[in-house]
């Protein structure tokens, strides 16, 4: 069974940076791992798509985040990144890690996309 686990967040103050990773495990196939992506809920919001990234390394970004945030992933550590620049007070959020396997769903900023999902570390930013 593939597991995700997030690291890398905490608290920074507004024009901040920060990066989190999130290392993959029990995968059998690269393929396993093909569509993986970033999510974030905050308090009394629904859980939304940050940024996806497929094994050819295509992207897609949330508007609300583009220019400032970099997903990146390394297909032979299997680690999955966000870089996270000009961090704002509403970027503050639980944020999730996912994977979706190949041919599990079209790979994109949609919950419906992933399969594997990681517990979340928090990131606050305060102004």
């Amino acid at each position: 069974q593939v597991q995700v686990v997030e690291s890398g967040g905490g608290s920074v103050q507004a024009g901040g940076s920060l990066r989190l990773s999130c290392a993959a495990s029990g995968y059998t196939y690269s393929t396993d791992l093909y569509c993986m992506g970033w999510f974030r809920q905050a308090p009394g919001k629904e859980r939304e798509g940050v940024a996806n990234i497929t094994n050819f390394g295509t992207t897609s970004y949330a508007d609300s985040v583009k220019g400032r945030f970099t997903i990146s992933k390394d297909n032979v550590k299997k680690i999955l990144y966000l870089q996270m620049n000009s961090l704002k007070p509403e970027d503050t959020a639980r944020y999730y890690c996912a994977a979706g396997p190949y041919g599990w769903q079209s790979c994109a900023r949609t919950q419906s996309a992933f399969r594997y999902w990681g517990q979340g570390t928090q990131v606050t930013v305060s102004s």
